[in-house]
């Protein structure tokens, strides 16, 4: 049989497996696994439950599941398919967005519910530690004093992972889950089936084995995989120049340039581009690539 060739980690298979509500207990058992909470989360509503035609009109600009549960706690779920200089800083930025947006004007503080903001990576952002989970929490560092019930901040660097198959049948229900995310691609639905039985694996694999066989599910997620090569390729590029121009700048100077080329428009130069604040140079290529995404089929 052939193997079912979906990548769970791309970020469209990744938000129709568990941003669709008819697979939340998908979503359940990956929450539970990576936060492991005293109370267990035993229901959750989707408030933005995917949906095709937001991936075919474009209207997604990041890709996350954002979920409620029985209690009035907010998890939101984002697949990262690339690091970069500032990835740390938009993940604790992103966070605090989330909490914060819960409050309208003249609402009382105490109507703030705890937020868990997940994010997993498909690379590294540490090179000094080969942990996988890392959780970050609001911590006096003196007494260890926590303030509960606000924000915590979950990073799983998938890069690091290396648990083998034969490894599955006494591993945690995370390792599982990892496991499954990172080479589910590479089995047929019959065998990962057999290797992960349980009802929310099982709904999870029928999901990517749905994407494999419907053609505009297939379609979206060959457009998502070229995407990826893509903005992969503009990073590593731009790394290089950056690194050949010895500047922090540098970076942002060599992914402006690579998607000029590849719109074929005129490169900006050093001394276009040196005047430029960080903010205005993250902005052009934000631009840049919306445009270049318009382009794609």
């Amino acid at each position: 049989m052939q193997p079912i060739g979906i990548r769970p980690t791309n970020d469209f298979a990744f938000k129709k497996t568990f941003g669709s509500p008819e697979n939340k207990v998908s979503l359940i058992s990956l929450l539970n696994a990576i936060l492991t909470l005293p109370v267990p989360i035993v229901d959750v509503t989707i408030e933005n439950p995917y949906n095709l035609q937001d991936f075919q009109n474009d209207k997604l600009s990041i890709l996350d599941i954002r979920a409620v549960d029985q209690r009035g706690a907010i998890y939101d779920v984002e697949m990262q398919l690339s690091t970069h200089s500032g990835l740390v800083k938009r993940i604790v930025f992103y966070g605090c967005e989330v909490y914060a947006g819960q409050l309208k004007a003249g609402d009382d503080y105490s109507k703030l519910k705890p937020v868990y903001s997940i994010c997993l990576l498909l690379g590294q952002l540490w090179d000094d530690s080969p942990k996988v989970h890392h959780a970050f929490r609001l911590e006096d560092r003196d007494s260890g004093r926590l303030l509960v019930d606000t924000l915590e901040i979950h990073t799983l660097e998938l890069g690091w992972y290396n648990l083998l198959e034969s490894d599955l049948e006494t591993a945690s229900l995370l390792d599982r889950w990892l496991y499954w995310l990172l080479h589910a691609d590479q089995y047929d639905a019959q065998t990962l089936g057999s290797l992960f039985s349980q009802p929310e694996f099982q709904k999870a694999t029928e999901s990517i084995d749905r994407i494999a066989k419907k053609t505009e599910d297939k379609a979206m997620y060959d457009t998502r995989e070229k995407a990826i090569r893509d903005q992969q390729w503009i990073l590593n590029a731009a790394r290089r120049e950056g690194r050949e121009e010895g500047r922090e700048e540098g970076e942002l100077f060599g992914k402006v340039r690579m998607l000029q080329s590849l719109l074929s428009l005129a490169q900006s130069t050093d001394e276009e581009l040196q005047p430029k604040s960080r903010t205005e140079l993250e902005t052009i290529a934000t631009e840049l690539q919306a445009q270049l995404r318009k382009r794609m089929p």
